[in-house]
């Protein structure tokens, strides 16, 4: 496959993309100047596709021995103050975890994309599914919350990629972008000249007046951040610390420390919560979708209100923190909620019944092929 594929016919500006390679264009487009990954199906195309463009532009890209490798070059990367990046899918995710955790405790910004294929363990290298989103927000221990969003077209890959380097970077914290086989690996007609623009954030600089490695006034503060290697001496572990980095258990400032992870998240959720409405005064039912079965729910919107009903649908692009006022919302008058999700047991369903235990749930969901319009249609 070219990158470059023209639309035969179409109007000038109108290139041919698939989610894979507009999340290379969006993270190219936030400063990502350095890659690693280990090729994996359906996330191999980011592997290839980052590594033709930034060693072009004389940045860095590097094969990995595993996945393990890729996500730990990627961590010491951004310790040296470069953006960074890596892909992988369900099995690699797995090996990446204790590396992400570690991430995650030394406020290290890094933005992993999430391909899902069929699983569990190797399952479909080839075969679409959504049954990582849980896999993905709650792979750390002690409860913290990761930041995640899930595309559903290649433009939303580019618009998100970008968000999640400008998240990953303000909050000083590892980033998923939750992706699927079909939105990767589908090529559709893209304006790239009429990409929108997305503001893109940056890591608080650190000063040598009063500098502390982990400095907060308050726990939803984000500490300012230090190069390895630059003029102030940092510290930085994986283990409980306290602000000066150092090696402690379970002293004040230390859970001080370990509470403020999670404050600096909870505190901007609102801020990340992004969605996709199209919803109607008086709807009788809600249906909610993230990644390829959002496209699905679009087309039962359009054929059950031209039967008459009154219906809303919600496209959830960030997944966690859960967009709780958005759903609550758009779900104002309707008696039924469904999401409908490519996994055996609706995943993200147990979640939001959790977080608005005062709604009707129902779930649409299927194993080995996509959801089919009709399917959601007959569920509400």
């Amino acid at each position: 496959m070219t990158t470059d594929a023209r639309v035969a016919g179409a109007a000038p500006g109108l290139t041919l993309r698939s989610g894979n390679q507009m999340v290379v264009e969006g993270a190219l487009r936030a400063g990502c100047r350095f890659f690693s990954g280990y090729p994996i199906t359906p996330a191999s195309e980011i592997y290839r596709e980052m590594t033709l463009r930034l060693q072009a532009r004389g940045d860095v890209a590097l094969g990995a021995p595993d996945e393990i490798s890729a996500l730990c070059y990627c961590i010491g990367a951004s310790q040296r103050g470069v953006k960074a990046m890596t892909a992988t899918s369900g099995p690699g995710w797995a090996l990446m975890v204790e590396a992400f955790q570690y991430a995650l405790m030394a406020e290290t910004p890094v933005v992993v994309v999430l391909v899902q294929r069929l699983g569990p363990s190797t399952g479909g290298a080839t075969q679409g599914g959504q049954g990582d989103v849980l896999l993905a927000e709650f792979a750390t221990s002690g409860g913290y919350t990761v930041p995640v969003f899930a595309p559903s077209t290649p433009v939303e890959c580019f618009t998100l990629a970008m968000a999640a380097f400008s998240w990953s970077e303000a909050l000083r914290t590892p980033v998923v972008l939750l992706s699927d086989k079909e939105v990767a690996m589908t090529y559709e007609a893209v304006d790239l000249a009429g990409l929108p623009e997305v503001p893109v954030h940056s890591r608080p600089p650190a000063t040598a007046e009063g500098y502390r490695p982990v400095q907060f006034a308050t726990p939803d503060e984000v500490p300012p951040f230090a190069p390895l290697t630059g003029p102030l001496k940092v510290t930085v572990t994986g283990s409980a610390h306290n602000k000066d980095g150092w090696l402690r258990k379970n002293d004040a400032e230390t859970l001080e420390v370990l509470r403020h992870l999670e404050a600096k998240i909870a505190a901007r959720a609102q801020d990340m919560a992004m969605v996709v409405p199209d919803l109607q005064d008086d709807a009788e039912a809600l249906v909610l979708g993230y990644g390829i079965t959002s496209r699905a729910a679009r087309e039962a919107m359009r054929l059950g209100r031209a039967a008459g009903r009154r219906l809303s649908f919600l496209g959830l692009l960030t997944l966690f923190p859960v967009p709780v006022e958005a759903i609550r919302e758009a779900a104002r008058t309707a008696r039924r909620v469904v999401v409908a999700e490519e996994n055996l047991s609706g995943l993200y369903r147990r979640v939001l019944a959790g977080a608005l235990p005062d709604r009707e749930w129902h779930g649409v969901n299927k194993l080995g092929s996509m959801i089919r319009p009709s399917e959601i249609l007959e569920a509400l």
